[in-house]
């Protein structure tokens, strides 16, 4: 007499759960090797759209890249300024590039700041130095157009260039920005958006305009980098003053004076 033949539904539900299993081992192998693939030509914005989708495929919540939210938030400010003409905002391959048209910013043919172009420059500070931007680097770049210019100071567009990046970089720092995120370069006329003459070779001025900018290209800092401005600010904490972490009305162990302003006697 033979015995009960083993059920079916038993194995069935075994070779599901060992598929389950194995499926998943798939996924998450693909997902590293995209992640080593993406790593390997660094491109912040596709770091951050990869990100964004295992964010929602896997947490099933929705993920706002740093990036998109710098460029949303110097959106508005340039959208409340109405200063749409003068600031232009643009997503570059590894962050974005704010790019500020020196005819705004800069008085004709100098490195110092138009006034009315400081609330506008403020409001871009603030935002950059933001907590949750902690982590990005800021190359401030000069360029001019090829109206060549011999003064003093500037004795041609190179001199010229570097001065207003290295102007906008002194007031990032001025507005709290660490000098340890920021550069300052100039190109001159060596890499314009638009031409600045057509074929004739008369100039062209609306390209003109364009290629006069000072540019704060904004990129993700790298590990290394990521891990000296941690080791800097944990040597700053420990550096803090003690008297700046007491309780207001703890006693002091310093003597008050005497009447006759002598220091009294340390108990």
């Amino acid at each position: 007499m033979s015995g009960p033949a083993p059920s079916s539904g038993h194995d069935d539900a075994e070779q599901e759960a060992w598929l389950i299993t194995y499926a998943d081992a798939i996924t998450l192998i693909t997902l590293f090797f995209l992640l080593l693939l993406s790593m390997a030509n660094f491109d912040v914005n596709k770091y951050e759209q990869s990100a964004a989708g295992i964010t929602r495929d896997i947490a099933g919540k929705e993920y706002t890249a740093p990036v998109s939210l710098l460029k949303a938030d110097i959106q508005d400010i340039v959208y409340e300024a109405q200063a749409d003409q003068a600031v232009n905002i643009e997503t570059t391959g590894r962050g974005i590039s704010i790019e500020l048209s020196s005819s705004a910013f800069f008085k004709s043919g100098a490195a110092e700041f138009r006034e009315e172009a400081l609330p506008v420059l403020t409001k871009v500070a603030e935002t950059l130095k933001a907590p949750r931007y902690v982590y990005f680097m800021f190359d401030v770049q000069g360029h001019t157009d090829d109206v060549p210019i011999n003064t003093p100071r500037f004795p041609s567009n190179w001199e010229l260039a570097t001065a207003r990046a290295t102007t906008v970089v002194r007031f990032l720092i001025e507005n709290g920005i660490d000098p340890e995120k920021l550069q300052a370069s100039g190109f001159a006329e060596t890499r314009p958006k638009a031409v600045n003459r057509d074929s004739a070779g008369n100039p062209i001025p609306a390209n003109q305009a364009l290629n006069r900018r000072v540019a704060i290209e904004v990129t993700a800092m790298s590990l290394e980098q990521k891990k000296r401005l941690q080791m800097k600010a944990a040597a700053a904490a420990k550096e803090t003053p003690r008297a700046s972490m007491a309780l207001p009305g703890a006693p002091s162990d310093t003597p008050a004076p005497a009447a006759d302003g002598n220091p009294a006697p340390a108990n």
